[in-house]
């Protein structure tokens, strides 16, 4: 038997015991709910950096998705604060590199 002890997506479960195994899960509170999105955040983040596998960012916005809800923020508030942040504050398309200010 292979432990995991991490948040996982909903389906997982039933695609575990499709496959013919036994999920083992608990429902978080509230607190551990939010502290095991900031972990898997970093999780995803982490596989992202190693592989650059574009379905790690995808997955990085799963869970960017679902700290929203938490946070009871919705989707479109996020979006329109990135766009307002970019309008103000530009992107990251011409690649500036800061080395010092003088």
């Amino acid at each position: 038997m292979k432990v995991y002890n991490k948040l996982v997506r909903d389906n997982i479960p039933s695609i575990i015991e499709k496959d013919g195994k036994k999920a083992i899960v608990r429902v978080l509170d509230e607190k551990e709910f939010i502290e095991e999105l900031n972990k898997k955040l970093l999780e995803e983040v982490n596989e992202y950096l190693e592989s650059g596998d574009f379905e790690e960012l995808v997955d990085m916005g799963e869970v960017i998705h679902a700290i929203l809800e938490y946070k009871k923020i919705p989707v479109t508030e996020y979006q329109a604060r990135r766009v307002s942040k970019m309008n103000e504050r530009g992107a990251f398309k011409n690649k500036y590199f800061l080395e010092k200010v003088l």
